[in-house]
């Protein structure tokens, strides 16, 4: 990872170092947490750091083609309407957005947040912005999960 010592107050941030473009790599997606610093309060999600757009096909070609290209992940600020309104009333300067584990797949990205979503009982606890968990993950597609994640030393 590069070493970017000089952070903005909202930048992402993985092991307390900024993370930025230049630093996905082979990384499909990410696990993060974003803390209401005025009163500690956070949330869990996951984003993913590429998309895949399916075009038409060019002219006299049959085949659609594939463009891959990278999300809005550096502006991204959660799905849950209770965050987003506190960002509104409080602003971003107040909230960090830290990046809690790095995923190589879509269901290992997938997977992880709902892991670290129920390790953590966000439904239960009163100081989490996180009101649902919803998760449809198939076997096939965490077989590769990196053991890491899983069982943890």
């Amino acid at each position: 990872m590069h070493q970017n010592t000089i952070t903005m107050k909202n930048d992402w941030t993985h092991n307390g170092q900024r993370f930025t473009s230049a630093d996905i790599g082979s990384y499909y997606g990410f696990v993060y947490r974003i803390t209401n610093l005025t009163n500690g309060m956070d949330y869990i999600g996951r984003k993913y750091f590429k998309t895949v757009r399916k075009l038409k096909p060019l002219a006299g070609f049959k085949r659609k083609r594939k463009v891959t290209k990278e999300t809005d992940w550096q502006e991204y600020w959660g799905s849950s309407n209770r965050l987003n309104d506190d960002i509104e009333k409080l602003g971003k300067e107040n909230f960090k957005r830290e990046i809690i584990c790095l995923c190589k797949t879509r269901g290992d990205t997938n997977y992880m947040e709902a892991k670290i979503q129920f390790d953590e009982n966000v439904l239960l606890n009163e100081n989490n912005y996180n009101g649902i968990i919803a998760v449809k993950i198939g076997v096939g597609s965490v077989k590769n999960l990196a053991e890491e994640y899983v069982h943890p030393q």
